[in-house]
């Protein structure tokens, strides 16, 4: 029973990290098409709060999503 358990949380673990990954690209893809500049050439040139904007989207991202596969794992 408890490896049962074990693996079913492990699975949730599993497919939650991949959805936090894709909603992660996700927000990317939108705050990229959003804006009136391109994000990838911006990181490139090193504009710092261009990065500092894209580190906050996965930051929030991750916890949202974090919180809803914690809330699915009790």
């Amino acid at each position: 029973m408890e490896l049962s358990i074990l693996v079913l949380n492990f699975t949730y673990v599993l497919i939650g990290a991949f959805f936090t990954l894709a909603f992660m690209a996700l927000g990317y893809m939108l705050f990229d098409r959003m804006t009136p500049f391109n994000t990838s050439v911006e990181l490139q040139k090193g504009n710092i709060s261009v990065g500092i904007v894209v580190g906050a989207i996965f930051i929030g991202v991750g916890v949202a999503i974090g919180l809803v596969i914690g809330m699915g794992l009790n």
